[in-house]
Order: structure tokens, then sequence, then C-alpha cells
């Protein structure tokens, strides 16, 4: 059955409200985007936050004036599992919290200071950026989310988080910076002393520290088949002496070397090879 907003405020009187106040129109998918990325951020925090909870968010287009516009969320938090019934005390604490934790990660990303293991995802980042970008463009325009509570025809905001247009900029220029942080590949510890073995040579140079069209596979470390990278032109001609003029059959023979692994998020992509050591035949 449908529920109007009187009911889905009598019901859940602890809510959430977006307020954009701005000095020129803002364009509909970006209101629609700083909401959804709320939404999205939301249910991140009670799944990490509330395992026994679930939440279903609802907007309600609040105001629409010049200058400014108004919506209420209403999260929609129910019991999914064996937990304490949730009242609504308990409900404003959570969405306190919440308001705080956002709060807390937006200004990590406008003072580029963000903690050790946040923000690590392209879908929050994305989220993040939706949530700026309604009001970046606007030169004196800002962004508040309160946590509030309705009853008896009076709403009493309990906690609140706003920043400007200035400050989206800012944080914009953050995300794409720590987007391509993540997408591009990360080193780990050296490997010392492991057996590489070619799988596809290439008698041409490559670029120090650029993947080169060589494949090579380090059963130690993965059964892959991956791209090898060179540190430096000392390490790529000592080995490609042994590619280029050796009389055995290059892939017959295997290279002990120090690896870095090279990371694109969790998965590995190519080795970086620091230092070669000798050659041995292999069967």
């Amino acid at each position: 059955m449908l529920k109007s907003y009187s009911q889905f405020m009598g019901e859940q009187p602890a809510h959430l409200t977006l307020k954009l106040d701005t000095a020129e129109p803002v364009e509909l998918g970006d209101f629609v985007g700083a909401f959804t990325s709320l939404a999205n951020e939301f249910e991140r925090y009670i799944e990490a936050s509330h395992p026994g909870l679930s939440a279903n968010p609802q907007m309600f287009l609040k105001e629409v004036r010049s200058g400014c516009i108004e919506a209420d969320i209403i999260t929609g938090i129910v019991v999914t599992a064996v937990a304490p019934a949730v009242q609504h005390m308990d409900q404003i604490l959570i969405l306190e919290d919440f308001v705080r934790r956002w709060g807390a990660r937006l200004t990590a990303l406008i003072s580029n200071n963000i903690p050790e293991g946040e923000l690590s995802t392209p879908a929050e980042l994305r989220d993040f950026h939706d949530a700026v970008h309604s009001i970046a463009s606007d030169p004196v325009a800002s962004h508040r989310l309160e946590a509030a509570t309705f009853e008896d025809r009076r709403r009493d905001v309990k906690v609140k988080f706003q920043f400007n247009a200035a400050e989206a900029r800012s944080a914009m220029q953050n995300i794409e910076d720590r987007k391509r942080q993540i997408s591009s590949p990360s080193a780990q510890p050296k490997k010392e002393r492991v057996l590489m073995v070619f799988t596809r040579t290439d008698v041409h140079d490559a670029a120090i520290n650029k993947r080169s069209g060589e494949r090579v596979v380090i059963e130690e470390l993965s059964p892959k088949h991956l791209s090898v990278m060179y540190a430096s032109e000392m390490v790529e001609r000592e080995i490609r002496e042994h590619i280029r003029d050796a009389d055995e059959n290059v892939y017959k023979r295997g290279f002990v070397v120090d690896a870095i692994p090279q990371m694109s998020g969790n998965k590995l992509v190519a080795y970086s090879i620091t230092e070669f050591h000798s050659v041995i035949d292999i069967d």
C-alpha cells in the first residue's frame, strides 16, 4: 500500500534533511545525484555498523524556492535479524552518528587528509563526487545535511554538517586524484631471488618502469602470465643479453631475480624486476 509523507513521518519521525542553497538553478540530474549518493552511503553505513538492520531511504521534496531546494529523507530503518527493536530514540542516534561520519569522510576529501583504508573503492568515490558536484559550479552555494526529529509539529535538528562551493571544488579535485591513485598499480614488498620464466619475449627495449611487451610467470607469487617491467637499464640489459644472444631456448631457462609485485587494487597486474642474479636451466 502506498503511504503518504505524513504517514512516513508519523512512523519514523527521525529523518535526514538535505538542503541546497544556491545562487543559480541546480540541474535536475545533479540534485538526484546528491540524494542517491547520500542514500548509497547510508546503506553502506547501516550494513557496516548495524548488521541487524536494513535501510530503504526515500526522498520527499519538501520545498523548492528561488535559491533553495530542501528534501526530507526517510531512512526506512527496519530490523532484519534477531536484534533489539529500534525505537525512535535509537533511530535518531543512528542518524546523528551517520551525519557525523559522513561529514568526517567529506572533510577528509576536502582537506585531502584521508585515513589509511578509508574511501578506497570506486563506488564510494563516485557517490561523494555526486554529492559535491551539485554545488561545485555555483560561486556561493552551500550543501547542508541534518539529522532531525519531527514531533508535535515541531522540527528539532540534532546535528548538521555543511560545506560550501569552494570546498566542493577542492573535494572534486581530490576525488579525481584518489581515483587515479587507487586505479594505478601500487607496489608490494620486494621478493628476493624468485624464479622467473618467460612465456613471451620482445627484442625491443622497454621504457624504464613501464610495462614491456614481455610476459613471465613467477610461480612463487602467482601462476598467471603477467607483464614484466624493468626498474633500471642495467637490469634490462643483463636480462636481454640472455634473450637476444643466448643459443639456448630462453623458454627453457629460469631467471633468478628480485621482483616487486605491482597491484591494481587487490589484483596482481605486473612484476617490476629490480635485480638480476643468474640464469638456470629448467625442464
